[in-house]
Order: C-alpha cells, then structure tokens, then sequence
C-alpha cells in the first residue's frame, strides 16, 4: 500500500506541480545538476522577516527530483534558518541515514522514504534539498 501511495504522490507532484516557476523577488537561489543521470535544477526563495516566505524550482528531470522539489517547496514555507537546518536534515537522514521511522514533522516527505530501494535514485530525491542547502549557505538574507 505505502508503495501504491508513492508512486501515486510522485506523480501527482510531477504531473501538477505547484511550484514549478521561477520565483520573482527571490533572494536566494541555487542551481544543481547530476551528470550522471543529467538531473538539473533550479531553487528559489524569498526570505522576509527572518522567515522562508516563498520557495519554487525550475527543473529538467525525472518524476522523483521534479516531486521532491514542488514538495520542498511546500514544506519549507514559514521556516526560519534553524527549521530549514533541522527539515533539510531530517530529509537527509530519512534517505541516508540508518533505516528509522523518519521524522513525524516531514509530513508527506515521509513517502519519499520508499526510494530507499532504489539506491540510483537517492541522489535524485536529495538534489533539490542540496541545492536549497547550497543556496542559503551562500545567501546575505539569511532567515
């Protein structure tokens, strides 16, 4: 059933993403690539106030980057640096880290977990994260 749902999840998120467009007023942003499968995108976010008010992405890729991205995006809205810090981990954790019931506040995120039995395609789910990751790092408007 969980995998019924992942797969389900994936491609509602690839079909229809909600924040696929490149982010007007964004400062800051990020881009990515994985040559080896040829993955590439793009992350943008507003941060005022402290907070992360506004996030999207521009992507060419499979249905796992693309799905991991509109859901990041979704889920880092209102976060300041250290919820960022703390969601971005817990998202690394759940894929990398040792096999663990992930992390209650992922929400949805936690169906990303089924890529697990795919080792290829950890790499994809994690590219926009890392990205997001890499952007903040090089940011002036911190949260």
């Amino acid at each position: 059933m969980t995998q019924d749902l992942y797969r389900q999840v994936i491609l509602a998120h690839y079909r229809q993403p909600a924040n696929r467009y490149k982010l007007d007023g964004a400062n800051v942003a990020g881009y990515s690539h994985n040559p080896l499968c040829g993955d590439e995108i793009s992350v943008y976010a507003r941060i005022d106030s402290g907070r992360l008010t506004e996030a999207s992405f521009e992507a060419r890729g499979c249905s796992i980057v693309q799905a991991s991205a509109d859901m990041m995006a979704d889920c880092v809205r209102g976060q300041t640096r250290a919820d960022l810090d703390a969601t971005i981990t817990a998202f690394e954790s759940m894929l990398e880290g040792p096999d663990e019931e992930p992390d209650v506040a992922l929400g949805d995120l936690r169906l990303l977990r089924e890529v697990r039995k795919f080792p290829v395609r950890i790499k994809c789910a994690l590219l926009p994260w890392k990205t997001l990751r890499d952007a903040l790092g090089k940011s002036n408007s911190q949260p």
